[in-house]
């Protein structure tokens, strides 16, 4: 993990980027005999990405899997159609669009991810964070290891990190209604 200003950089995280499968998920997949794959999300991840989806944080998936249930999830919490990259096989050049899109700078973005193909973003990035099951090679291109695994929370510990320092974890419930 290297070392850097924690704190500092997180003061100006404007956005989270996420990868799925080993982030969002445990990493398992269930596949049934047609080919459609089945994931497991965690509640709790997907309540903080609403919370900061209220407070104006833009929101991305990047991610290798193709799968459709992945889009809807990811609907479901906030994240908009556009930001939703499934199929990634270049995920620092999904990346790029989504800061474009947004006029962000990578430093204003968190990234988290768990796997070799994320060490590009994580490295871009204002802060590269994964889950406490990442591999090695994660695990060292890491700012920022959660205390939790992938699909246990790793997603609502770092947006929550970041809200509670901005002094936005908060919920508005009359807001969270009317938008979700």
């Amino acid at each position: 993990m290297k070392q850097k200003n924690i704190e500092h950089i997180l003061s100006g995280i404007r956005a989270f980027a996420f990868d799925v499968d080993g982030v969002m998920t445990d990493g398992g997949i269930l596949a049934d005999l047609e080919g459609e794959l089945f994931r497991t999300f965690n509640a709790k991840d997907g309540f903080a990405l609403r919370m900061a989806s209220m407070h104006g944080y833009a929101l991305s998936i990047i991610t290798g899997g193709r799968s459709e249930s992945i889009r809807k999830r990811a609907l479901t919490c906030g994240v908009k159609p556009e930001d939703v990259y499934l199929g990634s096989r270049d995920k620092i050049e999904d990346f790029n669009d989504f800061c474009s899109r947004y006029s962000l700078q990578p430093h204003q973005v968190m990234y988290v991810g768990d796997d070799i193909p994320d060490i590009p973003v994580m490295a871009a990035c204002g802060l590269g964070a994964c889950p406490s099951d990442a591999v090695p090679e994660v695990k060292e291109a890491a700012d920022y290891i959660s205390s939790l695994p992938g699909g246990r929370g790793c997603c609502r510990e770092v947006i929550e990190m970041v809200m509670k320092l901005h002094g936005k974890w908060a919920l508005d419930v009359a807001e969270y209604k009317k938008k979700f």
